[in-house]
């Protein structure tokens, strides 16, 4: 396989994960007002600890584990500041 070939590809690969990562961060919304509702802190780490594990137990090949699962902490990172973000933009509403 060519370079442009393989670049081809990883397009492909890399829309359906913006596909997938918007859904995701529906789901974080979805989250982020049922914290609300119910007093709840953003950061869950027992919750965290175990999204990271069921990530790095679906890797197959162990080549690959530890990227991943960096690139799954970097997800839910970033969905806590989007959350963080989210709260802070309701309080700033209802000032």
């Amino acid at each position: 396989m060519n370079l442009e070939t393989i670049r081809q590809e990883i397009d492909l690969v890399d829309s359906q994960l913006v596909k997938l990562l918007e859904q995701r961060m529906e789901l974080v919304s979805q989250v982020t007002a049922y914290k609300k509702t119910h007093g709840k802190a953003v950061l869950d780490n027992q919750r965290e600890k175990e999204v990271l594990k069921k990530v790095a137990d679906r890797v197959v090949s162990d080549d690959y584990r530890a990227t991943i699962v960096a690139t799954f902490s970097d997800i839910m990172a970033q969905s806590r500041a989007y959350q963080t973000s989210q709260l802070e933009r309701t309080h700033e509403t209802l000032d």
